[in-house]
């Protein structure tokens, strides 16, 4: 002690926390222990919350129990077995009072705990409520199974796999190496700041990168099968903290030793983190015209030249002669004319 960080919903933030920092003071105050606090950091997280449904006589239904149909007058809800309608009340957090509690049971047995545990945590930031909604579980649902696809597919091509590192890479190996190690730095940083939602936001984008270099006809070139398995190796150790079952059984899948919980976090490499191009927001007398892409290490006479030649600058400058071209390096270029 102390703990690291502490994370539980305000009622256990309220009663839980009250209690173990008053134990904690008093055990310092006779000389049992030597620190005046339990944890070092805390995080309230929110509730999951989901709207009630209520009959004429005031008793309570469970979302499980009612059929929601959509017409031209708008939502209304039904008790399955009877047919009655009932009343939709407000988005309240769940519990048994209201019976507005959706079973987890219900949910693993029809989608799998790794769906449950994407949903809930892509929804929304850990801080705030998560609204259920089967339709976003089903969702949920499909982008996990799109996952399983992408690994089976890597692993098809990872079989063929060179086992020494390439000396070099081409485009396509590099563009997918980038999108890989890019993927990991985010994720890193989010997960440190608990930034879950964003996290599962960046997983997505990096398997919609190795889903376009898989969807490519033709046979990859050995540097490419090498990144595409370091890839899906990468893809599947940024998952395996939100959905560890699809990650094990992935993680065998690419032959892969041991337990993906038991491996080594993925080192970045952090040249693959810097951009060769930069692009530049082009301004025209203080009016932005346009943006202009250049390499990292441009000068200002290349910068210039390739400014000058936009469509867009000629136009705005109407055949005025440039008095002076101003740059300020990674971000504006600004022509005074």
């Amino acid at each position: 002690m102390p703990v690291d960080q502490y994370i539980g919903g305000v009622e256990h933030a309220i009663l839980h926390l009250l209690y173990s920092r008053f134990f904690t003071r008093a055990m310092k105050a006779t000389g049992h222990i030597g620190m005046d606090e339990p944890f070092a950091g805390m995080f309230t997280q929110g509730m999951v919350v989901h709207e009630t449904y209520q009959k004429a006589d005031g008793t309570y239904v469970t979302p499980a129990e009612v059929r929601i149909e959509t017409g031209a007058t708008g939502r209304r809800a039904l008790v399955i077995e009877t047919g009655e309608e009932v009343s939709i009340g407000p988005i309240e957090k769940m519990s048994k009072s209201k019976r507005n509690t959706v079973d987890p049971d219900d949910i693993i047995a029809t989608y799998g705990a790794d769906v449950a545990r994407w949903f809930m945590l892509s929804d929304s930031p850990p801080d705030r409520d998560v609204i259920w909604s089967d339709e976003r579980v089903q969702g949920a649902s499909r982008f996990v199974q799109r996952l399983w696809r992408l690994v089976n597919e890597s692993a098809d091509i990872a079989r063929n796999a060179p086992a020494a590192r390439p000396a070099s890479f081409g485009a396509d190996a590099l563009a997918l190496r980038k999108a890989a190690h890019g993927a990991l730095d985010k994720v890193s940083t989010g997960i440190e700041r608990l930034h879950f939602n964003v996290c599962l936001a960046y997983i997505r984008e990096f398997s919609n990168a190795l889903g376009d270099v898989l969807a490519r006809e033709g046979q990859p070139s050995p540097d490419l099968v090498w990144a595409i398995r370091e890839a899906a190796v990468i893809l599947v150790q940024l998952f395996a903290p939100m959905m560890p079952h699809l990650a094990e059984e992935s993680w065998q899948l690419l032959a892969q030793p041991g337990l993906v919980s038991e491996a080594s976090w993925p080192k970045i490499e952090r040249d693959l983190l810097v951009e060769d191009t930069v692009t530049l927001v082009v301004q025209v007398n203080g009016k932005k015209r346009g943006e202009v892409t250049v390499a990292r290490g441009a000068q200002n006479p290349e910068i210039e030249a390739a400014v000058l030649g936009l469509d867009a600058v000629k136009q705005s400058l109407g055949g005025k002669t440039v008095r002076k071209v101003i740059i300020v390096p990674m971000r504006i270029v600004n022509v005074v004319g």
